[in-house]
């Protein structure tokens, strides 16, 4: 483009006042992240797991330039800060910094058509609505809140962000639609530059229409295709097509072509049609097989197509609004490495079940429909974007319990040692903010009450010890004392409703904090768990043999309907040897499509990709249980092996 000529794209609020050459500079707040979960990585290590696990499907694939320390990444949270979190790395946690080290992003943000993070969950021949999250709702409001424009400011930030997370050899394939394509384009040249704009791709798929509409059918998307540089990946080999039956019957023939008078006979190359800037590929019905429940979920074909084109084996694979988790799957199965990220409880959950599952899904290497990937996926890790108030709380405990109780409509007690507030003539506790409340601390709590004639007593708290959730009411009850468990919503849920995402919450003026505000921050009782278990020589049993599920209004719909409160159950797995670090995934069960409902019962000898217990000695053994509202539940149990 000429240097004194320039197009850019300008809405409201871009600038405060606008300069020739002055890109926007955006504050960036950095937010650690937290491990959660480790997938498909034992504890155990060394030679003699490389032997026994040998010839198996949990044996891992590596391609030649794929790094075998490489844990791939799943994040929990607002993608501006996971993007920005990952461009300075933590060492600590085996993240390097990821500037200018990813080699494909796709993302498939939202068309600003208005649609919110609600999802519906099949419970047998019933449907419910769920509701969106707190975060989910306000990120919601905050995208649209100013239209078209706020949108677009939403998607330069991210852009900005995504451009410097891209190799020098990187391309980035944005998804979109006629609502806001043409303004996003304009934003990319800016953003990539528009001497890096290669293609805008259009996928074209089949749709039923209405009777009535005034308007022609709409049956394509638009993906908008950027490079970082002139050197970027791109094998359109991998991706050539097989060339159509008029195609075919031309070959041979001669033909003289417009240019000229010279007769040339028609050769078709033996690798097939050098592809081209749009491609169809149904939906409905040829992606039954695949679909996990997503509205927006897009075919595994689109995407094979993106990846073999503009990545090679080993290359890292992003997706900052991963969905159903489709890219990373793809990704996955085709050997790159993967990093996704999106702001949805449900998304989060969905991907992680569908990669745990991704051996019986289809094989992407191979033309035959019902052959099976069968593998098991790669080593992968799930994260929350953190909180940096997590760590000032902790040095700072009396400050975070007048925080909560505030938050609770709680008021505040003094003069005693575990009662530190009063709510409808409630005695209320606060839990450690690092620790889970322990029976210990239930017990002490109890008899405070007890001395001071308080007959009920909520007690709030991150998380809870296993036998909390079994004993608490029990000895409430011989006190005559009632007792609820109130879960404190995480910190991220709390912001996202004061205000952003990025704000101190320890700098909030009490007047935001009104009325109002605190009906918005929702306290939910803990579900109840109850767990048998069952020890035979070097091998646990552990089976749920009760569940229930706090009553909410989507519930209320279809109670009646549920003959077992264990179907509610979506997903729940076992750490067989819990260091009381990050819970290492072993055993799952988790429901699908053809299996909605979980085993009920879980042995050790059975976890994967090696069974416990070889050894005796006493254990510690996590249990992470989420239900179908996203709702999560782990609890301890501490077991003696001889």
């Amino acid at each position: 483009m000429h240097k004194d000529y320039w197009v850019e794209l300008i809405w409201s609020d871009k600038y405060k006042e606008i300069k020739k050459g002055e890109r926007k500079k955006y504050e960036r707040i950095y937010v650690p992240l937290q491990k959660v979960e480790t997938i498909n990585k034992p504890r155990v290590i060394g030679e003699q797991l490389t032997l026994d696990l040998k010839g198996t499907s949990h044996t891992p694939e590596y391609p030649e330039n794929y790094p075998k320390d490489w844990k791939n990444i799943l994040i929990w949270g607002d993608n501006k800060l996971a993007m920005t979190a990952l461009l300075k790395g933590d060492p600590d946690l085996g993240i390097p910094p990821m500037a200018g080290k990813i080699n494909l992003i796709y993302i498939d943000p939202p068309f600003f058509t208005g649609a919110d993070f609600s999802f519906k969950v099949k419970i047998d021949n019933s449907e419910i609505e769920k509701e969106p999250t707190l975060i989910e709702e306000k990120a919601y409001r905050d995208t649209w809140k100013g239209g078209i424009a706020t949108y677009l400011d939403y998607m330069y930030e991210r852009l900005v962000l995504m451009r410097e997370l891209l190799a020098e050899n990187g391309s980035i394939y944005v998804h979109l639609d006629w609502h806001v394509g043409h303004y996003v384009k304009v934003m990319m040249d800016e953003i990539f530059g528009y001497e890096n704009f290669r293609n805008e791709i259009v996928w074209v798929y089949s749709g039923a229409t209405s009777p009535g509409m005034r308007v022609l059918a709409r049956r394509h998307d638009c993906i908008l295709w950027y490079t970082k540089s002139d050197d970027y990946i791109f094998e359109p080999d991998r991706i050539r097509q097989e060339f159509s039956e008029a195609s075919k019957r031309m070959e041979g023939r001669k033909k003289i072509f417009h240019h000229g008078r010279e007769e040339v006979v028609i050769a078709l190359p033996e690798k097939g049609k050098f592809p081209e800037d749009w491609i169809y590929i149904p939906t409905g019905v040829a992606m039954i097989h695949e679909r996990v429940g997503f509205d927006t979920q897009k075919p595994e074909a689109l995407l094979k197509r993106i990846i073999l084109a503009s990545s090679n084996p080993g290359d890292i694979v992003a997706d900052f609004f991963c969905g159903s988790g489709t890219t990373l799957a793809v990704a996955e199965k085709l050997g790159r490495r993967w990093i996704g990220c999106d702001l949805s409880k449900y998304a989060i959950q969905v991907t992680r079940k569908r990669l745990l599952d991704i051996h019986n899904s289809k094989d992407l290497t191979n033309d035959d429909e019902k052959r099976k990937y069968g593998k098991h996926s790669r080593p992968f890790e799930i994260y929350n974007v953190g909180s940096y108030e997590l760590e000032r709380f902790k040095k700072e405990p009396e400050k975070y319990i007048k925080f909560i109780l505030k938050l609770y409509s709680a008021k505040p007690l003094e003069n005693f040692s575990y009662i530190h507030g009063i709510k409808d003539k409630r005695a209320v506790h606060v839990g450690f903010v690092d620790s889970p409340v322990t029976m210990e601390e239930v017990k002490k709590v109890l008899e405070e009450c007890k001395k001071n004639n308080f007959n009920a007593v909520d007690i709030l708290g991150f998380d809870f010890s296993y036998e909390v959730n079994e004993m608490a009411k029990v000895l409430g009850k011989r006190k005559n004392i009632d007792v609820a468990l109130i879960q404190i919503p995480s910190f991220n849920e709390i912001k996202s409703i004061l205000a952003t995402t990025d704000i101190d919450i320890l700098k909030i003026p009490d007047e935001i904090v009104d009325e109002k505000t605190l009906e918005q921050i929702k306290f939910h009782e803990v579900n109840y768990v109850d767990l048998g278990i069952k020890i035979n020589g070097r091998e646990v049993e552990i089976e749920i043999k009760k569940f229930i599920v706090v009553p909410t209004p989507e519930l209320a719909e279809i109670s009646d309907k549920i003959k077992d409160s264990r179907e509610l159950i979506d997903y729940w797995a076992i750490d067989w040897d819990y260091k009381e670090d990050t819970f290492h995934n072993t055993w799952q069960s988790f429901r699908t499509k053809k299996k909605p409902k979980v085993e009920y019962k879980a042995k050790s000898t059975d976890a994967k990709p090696i069974g416990y217990y070889k050894d005796p000695g006493h254990y510690k053994i996590a249990v992470k249980i989420i239900d179908v509202f996203g709702n999560e539940l782990t609890k301890i149990i501490e077991v003696d092996i001889k």
